[in-house]
């Protein structure tokens, strides 16, 4: 691939970061208010019963992830990484703000909730290309040995997306009353979202993109099948690495701000406080972490925190189920130490793997089709183990079954970090 300039280097940082802060702050959103989303759009005299239902239509967006990679995977490995990347910022922001005009299941009955699963399906689709998108766009404008520190910024404007969101809902919860919030306070961060989207669309219409040396069979044979054909085994590897990321991330950074409220009873606001601290630890970790994998290897550093997780995740929840701020903030914190060393350094991994021609579509699909089962379902499924088990710390043991999936594909895997990028 050409070079290009540190102008446009920058300008590339910024429209990854700009368009996954959308993409991620409304998937955010949707978590932090599900259980108000499910009283609106499920009403039901058991409030355990709305809440699997509002975290079902947040795993139905996830659900669709695999085939918005299959799209945007093939736009992004055809027709240039530029063009998937402006693509899947509009289709996001679309359907979040239209979530923030739609009548409820009061106004609308059960067309509210029909319509509501339509527009998490889009959401989906659109993430679904974003992610791996912005990934390869990153890791294939590096300059030297610096890909885990690019690699890094795509999932810095993750968390800074995931983070925003948190801070909006924290920020609402304390201005308004809890009437107010449950009335129509829950739809204005949907609303907002559309100026975000428009941003980032901005940012990512005026980048330069190189023309990308592609391999001739492009021409004839879509890059999926070949994906399929060529890069299976890279493409399990991906999947059984993200196993971790899915479960941890959803479990610790989506789910738990809803944990801390039913079953620590800490106040909304207070619970949103500690989640959005915790949130700007990752945010700051992650690049670091990604920098330091360009010294040391990504092996090392994924094998850390991934064993970190599967010792230290039942002990970390026990410290947050506590009434003090100071004992839940700690134990989020260990997390998110130990969610960092992985998250840093994953997205330059999970490119590293796979060669130009397919990067897009394999890394799209291997890691979709991990976060569309696992990372979408881990809220209802930790809200179900606690119902069926009667025990707060059950989601824990999901998590280290996680952990421990992921530390044998890890250990198996071969060291990127001082290898070309293929080609």
């Amino acid at each position: 691939m050409a070079d290009i300039s540190a102008k446009d280097r920058n300008k590339t940082i910024i429209a990854g970061i700009a368009g996954n802060v959308m993409e991620w702050y409304d998937f955010a959103v949707y978590g932090y208010f599900a259980p108000i989303i499910g009283r609106q759009f499920f009403p039901s005299d058991d409030p355990t019963a709305s809440l699997i239902a509002a975290f079902g239509v947040f795993a139905a967006g996830f659900l669709a992830r695999p085939f918005g990679g299959i799209i945007f995977g093939h736009i992004g490995d055809k027709l240039g990484r530029k063009k998937a990347l402006v693509i899947s910022v509009a289709m996001m922001a679309i359907p979040t703000f239209l979530i923030g005009l739609l009548p409820g299941h009061a106004q609308w009955g059960a067309a509210a909730a029909m319509v509501l699963v339509i527009l998490r399906l889009l959401q989906g689709l659109s993430v679904g290309g974003e992610y791996t998108s912005s990934i390869t766009f990153l890791v294939e404008h590096a300059k030297g040995n610096n890909r885990g520190f690019m690699a890094s910024w795509a999932i810095f404007g993750a968390i800074g997306g995931i983070m925003l969101g948190s801070a909006v809902g924290a920020t609402i919860t304390n201005l308004m009353s809890e009437q107010a919030v449950n009335d129509w306070g829950w739809r204005i961060p949907f609303l907002l979202g559309i100026g975000i989207g428009g941003i980032g669309l901005y940012i990512r219409r005026h980048i330069k993109e190189p023309a990308p040396t592609l391999a001739d069979e492009l021409v004839t044979h879509s890059p999926v099948i070949i994906a399929f054909r060529e890069q299976w085994r890279a493409m399990l590897t991906i999947a059984g690495i993200n196993i971790v990321n899915a479960v941890s991330f959803y479990m610790i950074f989506i789910y738990l701000a809803t944990w801390m409220k039913d079953r620590v009873h800490i106040g909304a606001a207070e619970a949103l406080d500690i989640n959005t601290i915790n949130m700007g630890v990752l945010l700051v970790l992650a690049p670091c972490f990604g920098a330091l994998s360009d010294r040391i290897g990504r092996k090392p550093l994924m094998i850390a925190g991934t064993l970190g997780i599967l010792i230290f995740a039942y002990p970390l929840f026990r410290l947050m189920h506590h009434e003090s701020f100071a004992m839940v903030l700690s134990g989020q914190f260990g997390f998110a130490v130990l969610i960092a060393m992985v998250f840093g350094v994953y997205p330059a991994t999970i490119a590293e793997l796979l060669p130009s021609k397919v990067r897009v579509s394999a890394m799209s699909m291997g890691y979709n089709l991990v976060l569309g089962i696992l990372g979408g379902t881990t809220p209802m499924i930790a809200v179900y183990l606690i119902s069926r088990t009667h025990d707060d710390f059950s989601p824990a043991f999901y998590l280290m079954a996680a952990a421990g999936a992921s530390l044998l594909v890890l250990l198996r895997m071969p060291e990127t970090a001082k290898k070309p990028l293929q080609p």
